[in-house]
């Protein structure tokens, strides 16, 4: 057991509700009545209670609004040691999860090794591509532990090679510069991976977070049955997921549309690589202008698939998203055949599951069509959930059929 003397500790507020004490990790700036001890941004602190009893364990960061994360409710260490062992599990999980015997460095396809909250090591992301990880240290508090995490990863998971992403904004809030660039022995970027018998296109240099979105792997998976002999539009298509399994699936036709020119090229370079070609067809494009040009010209789609980016980064914006969430619903809605499928979803933490379904119903009401949720899907289990912690629980899908009689 650590000798609690050596720690700082952070006390709760008296007269709160406090979600740490619900299960929740987070401890934020306004929760804290007072700290004692000397505290260096990204330390070690023990959190109490009012009633001086002992909450848990994490990293504080007075720079960042969510000011401690635990990351244990034990009287333990935390060193190194225990930083290993948290990724030795979560990447164990995933072995057991999908049946991989050998180390998954070895693997052809894509999985996510550790997801944050969701595995226990808040403000840390690790994917594998095709035997290749990119990892994110998002926090002050998880970053001191990199070289920990980069030799369990190596050990855990032998991959083929390692990619650092932190080149994201959200790491000067926590006081970190940003950086990128290749842990060891560098190789080219822009690697392949199997997703569901596709062979997927990755930049995990350029693409977007750590170059492309895991959580929709089964998603994917599950639109191909909609999809045979039909016309598929994949809006906001990025490196072309979705359009790609369509068009494996026997889609008649895809249009992918994606507003950046880099991404649709990793589209391209995969439909030419799975022998898709004559199927898929690509535009460079704004896809809000895109939707309300194909209402005004009446074309319209067997299958179409909405999978924009985050709309809301806060609370705050709320508002504003669900109204462009709504918009592009609704223009969506249109443009889909009597009887064809609308596959929607969001993946902002901050738009709950019952606003989602109450925008979708609203946008339905509008352009007076009659939606009908045929399944209601999230996140792959490697992004896995925590009760307690809804944050761990953002995205959104939903398989709606939409007819035109009211």
């Amino acid at each position: 057991m650590a000798d609690a003397r050596s720690r700082p500790v952070v006390r709760l507020t008296p007269n709160a509700r406090h979600r740490v004490l619900q299960g929740h990790p987070w401890v934020f700036s306004n929760e804290i009545a007072s700290v004692d001890g000397h505290v260096e941004p990204g330390d070690i602190v023990e959190v109490r209670d009012r009633r001086d009893k002992f909450v848990g364990l994490g990293y504080m960061n007075p720079l960042s609004a969510i000011t401690v994360r635990l990351l244990t409710r034990h009287d333990v260490e935390i060193n190194g040691a225990f930083i290993r062992e948290r990724v030795r599990q979560a990447i164990l999980y995933r072995k057991s999860l999908y049946g991989e015997t050998g180390p998954l460095g070895q693997s052809p396809k894509g999985y996510r090794l550790v997801f944050s909250e969701g595995d226990f090591l808040p403000g840390l992301i690790v994917d594998c591509f095709g035997g290749y990880i990119v990892f994110q240290t998002l926090t002050l508090g998880i970053d001191r532990w990199k070289e920990d995490i980069v030799s369990a990863l190596s050990e855990f998971a032998e991959p083929k090679g390692i990619y650092e992403r932190n080149d994201a904004p959200v790491r000067e809030l926590e006081g970190l510069k940003q950086t990128s660039g290749f842990v060891g022995q560098p190789f080219d970027p822009v690697v392949e991976m199997d997703e569901n018998g596709v062979t997927v296109v990755v930049d995990v240099q350029k693409g977007q977070k750590t170059g492309y979105f895991l959580d929709q792997t089964d998603n994917r998976f599950a639109i191909r049955a909609l999809c045979e002999g039909k016309t598929v539009l994949d809006a906001f298509s990025y490196s072309g997921g979705f359009g790609l399994s369509a068009a494996l699936a026997g889609a008649e036709q895809v249009l992918c549309v994606d507003v950046s020119d880099a991404a649709l090229d990793l589209a391209r370079a995969a439909a030419t690589r799975n022998g898709l070609n004559g199927a898929m067809f690509f535009r460079v494009a704004n896809v809000f202008d895109v939707l309300r040009e194909f209402e005004a010209g009446n074309q319209q789609f067997d299958v179409v698939m909405l999978d924009p980016p985050a709309f809301a980064r806060s609370r705050r914006m709320l508002e504003r998203a669900l109204a462009g969430y709504k918009e592009i619903n609704l223009r969506a809605m249109k443009i889909v055949k009597d009887g064809g499928f609308l596959c929607t979803s969001s993946c902002s933490q901050h738009v709950t599951k019952e606003e989602f379904d109450e925008m979708l119903e609203d946008a339905a009401r509008d352009c007076r069509k009659t939606v009908r949720i045929v399944e209601r899907r999230g996140q792959r289990a490697d992004h896995p959930v925590v009760l307690g912690v809804p944050e761990t629980e953002y995205l959104k899908f939903r398989v709606c059929q939409v007819f035109d009689f009211r």
